[in-house]
């Protein structure tokens, strides 16, 4: 699903990669509600992401959608179905990057820190190299925290081969949630194009997944 508009933003990557960054910030001042660009980036909250930056956007080019891991929530496909239907984006950006930190527990393991397992606080804080502060509550929400599935890795760990395996896979599986949900078209006059990107965080660089492509399940 190639579109001009997204290879334009990888060009400006490649400048961005090598140091010379084409956005500039601005004074917002009056401009349209509607994003100039029609597009929708959906990326992780880590901090050293400067979505603007690396894809070359200017104030009002583009709806950033961010969260822990740049995963396909229910709340991310909500705020696609409003950017799409009723503010005219018409391109669909999904970024995942390396050294995530998703990577670094699972969901049953952090709730259990949250609760007071002592077992899970003790890996938890050998994972983010500092004691880990349980609330010892129960809460209901939220219900998921979508960690990518796989063995643990360290926080920050260094790339691998099979930690890109696992960002690719979830890349995919965020793009398959795009993709087929019924209220996001993908054919016809109102088509939305879907693109998913690692970004690797040691070199500035983004490497597209192929889609569709393999989904394998980690032990």
């Amino acid at each position: 699903m190639a579109n001009k508009m997204t290879d334009e933003y990888l060009n400006n990557n490649k400048q961005y990669a090598s140091g010379q960054a084409v956005h500039k910030s601005n004074y917002p001042g009056k401009q349209p509600i509607n994003p100039a660009r029609h597009v929708a980036v959906v990326a992780c909250m880590d901090a050293r992401l400067d979505v603007e930056d690396l894809l070359g956007l200017q104030t009002g080019d583009a709806h950033i959608i961010r969260n822990a891991g740049g995963v396909v929530t229910d709340d991310a496909i909500r705020s696609l179905i409003i950017s799409h239907h009723l503010l005219n984006t018409n391109e669909i950006i999904l970024i995942h990057h390396t050294r995530c930190g998703m990577l670094a527990f699972t969901d049953d393991l952090l709730k259990a820190g949250l609760e007071g397992d002592p077992a899970a606080e003790k890996l938890l804080g050998e994972a983010t190299s500092r004691p880990f502060m349980s609330c010892k509550k129960c809460a209901s929400t939220p219900s998921q925290f979508h960690a990518f599935r796989g063995p643990l890795e360290p926080l920050d760990a260094p790339r691998s081969a099979k930690q890109t395996e696992r960002l690719e896979w979830d890349v995919r599986r965020g793009m398959s949630a795009i993709l087929n949900h019924p209220w996001i078209p993908t054919s016809g006059p109102d088509a939305v194009t879907v693109r998913g990107f690692i970004y690797d965080v040691d070199t500035g660089k983004l490497e597209e997944v192929s889609y569709p492509g393999p989904m394998g399940s980690f032990a």
